[in-house]
């Protein structure tokens, strides 16, 4: 009898349009239900608006689930594989994706957050939304986190595919700065592995390109009050100007998919910020639902797989 497994594809979540009817919930979620200002309202109705009135994460996230579920299947035939999504702060929840692949009667549900970068603040986050969710759902199938994939070979190589290829119509000295989500500085006094994390994805993707300089940066802090993770993107930019550097290539490896910190916080507000200091600006296409990074995710949830069965 084949061995039945189970996938919840985990994302942060996205308003379903730029309408205060979506932002507002969305934000309060965020906040654990506290109170959002009018003003923090109003200016995520406005990035949103500024990118079409809508993030493409959810779609993406959905068709990475799915791409994810073939994968499977090609690569091991001989089990039974049941995908789902599940977003954080957004419909579809996390514990709708549980609730649907606990019907399925799985071994066990692997917990899979597309944020390639452990932290207390993403990946974890992430598992005690799910094991929280299942608790309250009285949920219980054993869910069983995904191994670490940000050096996986095929993620790293879809990175570099999109660095040397972007670098190809760039001018001889353009910087490349590789991004990722800010988060707050405080996480260094707990010695938290993001920044190491993302400095091993950075260094793998410099070395498959062949870079002799590059360098990390992070973005889209929020106002919060506390010092975040650093340098800036837009603090980056400024200084590259002042080195006389002709263009800058940003890379985000800290994302998988189009959504507002990319869309919005590179492609509008740090190009705008690059050409207002005389610079050219080029970003990588997200991996979206390449089929290097989904094959990355299947191998991840395979190798996951492998290792429970050997407990």
């Amino acid at each position: 009898m084949a061995r039945r497994y189970a996938v919840l594809v985990m994302a942060y979540g996205t308003p379903a349009s730029a309408a205060e009817a979506h932002v507002r919930p969305y934000l309060e979620h965020i906040r654990h239900g506290r109170p959002v200002s009018e003003e923090a309202v109003a200016d995520l109705m406005r990035r949103y608006e500024a990118i079409g009135g809508y993030s493409p994460l959810i779609d993406i996230t959905v068709r990475q689930a799915q791409g994810l579920a073939c994968r499977l299947a090609d690569l091991a035939p001989e089990g039974e594989w049941e995908v789902a999504v599940g977003m954080k702060h957004s419909p579809p929840f996390i514990a709708e994706g549980l609730r649907r692949l606990a019907e399925a009667g799985p071994e066990a549900i692997l917990l899979l957050p597309l944020a390639p970068h452990a932290s207390r603040f993403t990946t974890e986050e992430y598992f005690a939304a799910a094991r929280a969710a299942a608790a309250e759902a009285g949920l219980k199938v054993p869910l069983v986190p995904a191994r670490e994939w940000h050096t996986h070979p095929n993620f790293i190589g879809a990175w570099a595919r999109r660095v040397r290829a972007a670098l190809a119509y760039m001018p001889a000295g353009t910087a490349v700065v590789f991004t990722a989500h800010s988060l707050p500085a405080r996480i260094l006094g707990w010695n938290d592995p993001y920044p190491a994390k993302i400095r091993e994805t950075a260094e793998a993707v410099a070395r498959a390109v062949g870079l002799a300089e590059w360098q990390v940066a992070y973005q889209s802090a929020s106002a919060t009050g506390e010092p975040w993770l650093g340098p800036d993107i837009l603090e980056v930019l400024e200084g590259l100007a002042r080195r006389g550097v002709p263009a800058v290539l940003a890379c985000p490896i800290g994302f998988v998919a189009d959504h507002l910190e990319v869309l919005y916080d590179l492609d509008i507000e740090a190009r705008s910020k690059a050409q207002r200091l005389g610079l050219q600006f080029g970003r990588t296409p997200s991996l979206n639902d390449d089929p290097d990074f989904l094959e990355a995710l299947a191998d991840t949830v395979l190798k996951t797989v492998g290792e429970l069965s050997r407990r």
